[in-house]
């Protein structure tokens, strides 16, 4: 009979993330996620299976997470335009908290691995997706509450919030200066009209 686990799975994998999160993919060595995670080489394989796997499970853990954030940040206000912009403003905080200037997990994980890897663009689509459906919910009650006025229509500003949250992320790695991602986000925030 085997050893029990004598760690949390999702403990773990939250420190699976963090590693993949601050170096990318193929910077990650497995030596990095064992000292990361805390955990033996045997124990890697036996709960998680080879990097590669340990990987997808980690960005379903951040995908969840996220989304649920997202969601919950977007439903958060009095009014949806209140939530909209909350969601978009602290997209432009958390870029300049970001001290590792490490952007977004689903981001870096599109730029580097999507155009080789199925799996992680499929999971990164249905991110993307589910962002933008969220934000477009959110639009459609605001332009009902009457606080959006926007000539685009609700799935066009939705797919544009998104896109732009994204762009934050990027930006923040590059420039975590306060003002400019401020500045970025009021522009956003202006397009809702």
């Amino acid at each position: 009979m085997g050893r029990k686990r004598e760690f949390d799975r999702d403990e773990v994998l939250d420190r699976a993330i963090d590693a993949f999160w601050c170096k990318g993919y193929e910077a990650t060595s497995v030596q990095d996620l064992l000292d990361g995670m805390g955990i033996n080489r045997g124990s890697l394989y036996d709960t998680f299976g080879d990097k590669h796997t340990l990987f997808l499970s980690a960005i379903d853990r951040y995908y969840d997470t996220a989304l649920a954030h997202t969601v919950a940040g977007l439903e958060s206000e009095a009014t949806a335009r209140d939530s909209i912009e909350r969601v978009i403003r602290d997209a432009a905080d958390c870029g300049c908290a970001d001290a590792q200037r490490k952007g977004c997990l689903m981001t870096n994980s599109a730029v580097e691995l999507v155009p080789h890897c199925l799996e992680t663009a499929d999971r990164v689509a249905r991110y993307y997706r589910q962002t933008e459906d969220a934000f477009c919910r959110a639009v459609a009650r605001a332009r009902a509450e009457g606080g959006l006025h926007s000539r685009l229509d609700d799935r066009a500003l939705a797919r544009f919030i998104t896109c732009g949250i994204q762009g934050l992320q990027v930006f923040s790695k590059v420039c975590p200066d306060g003002g400019a991602l401020r500045d970025v986000a009021e522009a956003m925030i202006s397009a809702l009209g």
